[in-house]
């Protein structure tokens, strides 16, 4: 994939071929050998039958009245080469001045491999295109300006799209001139990069209202509106061509054509006057077609199917730690993926020398940067390669370093969404701070980030929750959910579910049904709820599953707990009954938890663990960085009396929680759902006594 995505021509046409022989029939006619060599591996010539592979001869020397007819076409896939046997015509007197100035080493033609599987035939591929432009506004498809023109005719024959370019009146004629410049045009060809096109037009006058008539012997060459064409190639067809006239073998407008391809060549003989000329297209690859993204239906179609997306991913070559990485712009491409088509890399990692040093440290960087699977795919899109819009396969998150490239202005309107297997090639299923730093911006700029998460065998998508710098990865049928909900959470003990099940699922249910009665801003019949746990076992799964059963979104924030060894750390392995999900490193544990974002806390029977979620929820009312909203505590008075009540008369009598010993009336010890339910009817009804101006409780909670 990585040699057919840098290869410079299109895979529909080859370089140009030079003459190497040239043996004179008669004045009028030459018999020419042509040799091709550096044809791309990509070129589709190698792969059709020869017969669908045809010369096209060079429109300046077309212009002129030359024809060329393929007599021997000899392509070898082996050395990338190609020898074509032509016989070249001279068609009126300029043409006859013009054909034995022709010498070997001129370039005059290249092969267009006529792929039928290439060919357009609908003609609202084309329609689509008429008022959109590339990235440097230059129009995609149009005749006579960006908008198009009642001019262009598109009809369906033959099962092919036909365009009929009508023509203006008159005919190209040459002026004086044109006999002394022929020498230097002959030596022209054979500089492949000069435009000798625009050279020969400072010699062509435009003849208003000349005959358009094909007479015997003689070049006529017509002109319609400018023609711009950056999405297909173009072919003349001939066989729609009025009986008796032909056009030359100069046949093929290129994807490149701006404002050109205006000039027609016609010879052969009939007195009827010609009025259109008839073009057939043919697509090019898929990764240069200048598509929408939104005009995939079919890609679309796939992206909502789990399976298309994980037999995809099980087409990335092995071994499994290498990166690998490969950009989709349509759904048979997607439904086709082979190994071949991935690029795979194995970044070395060295040590970045840091800000000490910012010459060696931009170096180190940008050779990693370079050594990324995704590399070369985001490199094409910047450098106008790559021109459609698709999305991105990754097997691993993309790395942080890639962040410039990927925010690029023309990169970021190209990508409509990054897809990957898992979060981290090192921590598996664990996002490091600038990883999620990375998701925040790919949203800010519009680029959906999905997980195609083998755990539920579902594709998860990145969204950030309103208002808060942080967002969870959530299945598509909760993503409205998700982003209106009020979040309830339960903190508790990874260890013991404890005996709260039952009251549990009653104080949900009870908050449920309350939200039809309430008209809150966080709860009322239009705002869905969330609940959110640690995601592990323990207290984390009782709230996971009983908020599943319920119909809850059921979330969770989920934190590698695999310690270095020597530390005392319960093991912690995801639940079964967590819909939605956002995943932490061992190192950002504080981090985590910050994240956690409970409108309403919900606290079971905890360790350390739990005493330090607690201490957040404190701090979090105090500076004010949450709304006082209660804090249901489960369980008896004692229990919680002998967690909280120490430490917080410890600080009343030290007056060291001056000013915010308001704090307790936020909490408060339960034994059954009902109580819960009264603390929030309270609450949403505005009659609860909390915040700054609620009594102070000695415990530090209210019972």
């Amino acid at each position: 994939m990585e040699s057919y995505l840098f290869s410079a021509p299109y895979d529909l046409i080859t370089p140009d071929g030079a003459l190497t022989s040239l043996q004179p029939i008669s004045p009028t006619e030459t018999l020419a050998t042509v040799e091709i060599n550096d044809i791309s591996s990509a070129f589709i010539g190698f792969k059709i039958d020869s017969s669908l592979v045809t010369f096209n001869f060079k429109s300046t020397l077309a212009q002129l009245g030359l024809n060329a007819i393929v007599k021997t076409l000899d392509l070898d896939a082996v050395t990338h080469r190609a020898k074509i046997t032509l016989q070249i015509e001279a068609l009126g007197p300029l043409a006859k001045a013009m054909l034995p100035l022709l010498q070997p080493g001129a370039y005059i033609g290249k092969l267009f491999a006529a792929d039928d599987r290439r060919r357009v035939r609908d003609p609202e591929y084309l329609y689509r295109m008429f008022g959109r432009s590339d990235r440097n506004g230059s129009p995609l498809l149009s005749l006579g300006g960006l908008q198009g023109s009642n001019d262009l005719i598109l009809e369906k024959k033959d099962g092919r799209t036909v365009a009929f370019l009508a023509l203006q009146e008159g005919a190209v004629v040459y002026d004086d001139t044109i006999l002394p410049f022929l020498p230097t045009l002959a030596k022209a060809l054979h500089h492949p990069h000069l435009q000798t096109r625009s050279l020969l037009q400072l010699h062509q006058l435009w003849k208003s209202g000349a005959p358009r008539l094909v007479s015997p012997g003689e070049i006529l060459l017509v002109r319609t509106l400018p023609l711009h064409i950056r999405t297909v190639f173009g072919r003349v067809v001939s066989e729609l061509l009025p009986p008796g006239i032909q056009h030359t073998t100069a046949s093929i407008l290129q994807p490149d054509t701006q404002a050109s391809g205006d000039i027609y060549e016609l010879f052969g003989s009939s007195t009827r006057e010609l009025c259109d000329i008839p073009l057939e297209f043919y697509t090019l690859e898929p990764h240069r077609e200048h598509v929408f993204f939104a005009d995939r239906d079919q890609l679309q179609s796939c992206l909502e199917d789990p399976k298309a997306l994980f037999n995809a991913f099980n087409t990335a070559p092995a071994p499994l730690h290498q990166l690998a990485s490969v950009f989709v712009v349509k759904g048979e491409q997607l439904l086709n993926l082979t190994p071949s088509d991935w690029i795979a890399r194995e970044p070395r990692m060295t040590d970045f020398p840091g800000v000490i040093d910012p010459s060696r440290q931009a170096v180190a960087v940008e050779h990693y940067i370079h050594q990324q699977p995704a590399f070369p795919f985001l490199k094409a899109i910047e450098d106008g390669l790559i021109t459609s819009e698709g999305i991105l396969l990754s097997r691993y998150f993309p790395s942080p370093l890639l962040k410039q490239m990927l925010l690029n202005d023309q990169i970021h309107r190209n990508l409509k969404g990054i897809y990957f297997k898992y979060p981290s090639r090192t921590f598996g299923d664990f996002f490091s701070h600038e990883d999620r730093s990375l998701l925040l911006d790919l949203a800010k700029f519009g680029i959906p980030a999905f997980w195609v998460d083998e755990t539920n065998q579902k594709i998860l998508q990145y969204l950030p929750k309103p208002g808060k710098d942080s967002g969870m990865f959530v299945p598509p049928e909760a993503h409205e959910t998700f982003l209106k909900a009020t979040l309830f959470g339960i903190y508790g003990s990874n260890l013991i579910e404890g005996t709260f099940e039952q009251e549990l699922t009653n104080l949900l249910q009870g908050i449920q049904a309350l939200s039809q009665e309430m008209h809150h801003p966080l709860l009322n019949p239009d705002t869905p709820l969330a609940l959110v746990t640690g995601g592990g076992p323990g207290s984390m799964s009782l709230g996971n599953r009983v908020a599943k059963n319920l119909g809850i979104l059921s979330c969770a924030n989920i934190m590698d707990f695999r310690g270095k060894k020597g530390t005392v750390v319960n093991e912690q392995k995801q639940n079964p009954y967590v819909d939605a999900k956002m995943t932490y490193r061992l190192d950002k544990l504080v981090e985590r938890q910050a994240e956690f974002n409970l409108d309403f806390p919900i606290f079971l029977m905890g360790g350390i663990g739990t005493d330090f979620e607690y201490a957040l929820e404190e701090v979090r009312r105090k500076v004010g960085s949450a709304f006082p909203t209660p804090v249901l505590l489960f369980g008896s008075p004692q229990y919680w009396k002998m967690k909280i009540s120490s430490r917080f008369r410890c600080n009343l009598e030290t007056g060291t929680n001056l000013g915010s010993e308001w704090v307790s009336n936020c909490f408060y010890c339960i034994q059954n759902a009902s109580q819960g339910l009264q603390i929030y009817k309270q609450y949403f009804s505005g009659t609860l006594k909390i915040g700054p101006n609620g009594p102070i409780y000695e415990d530090g909670f209210a019972v």
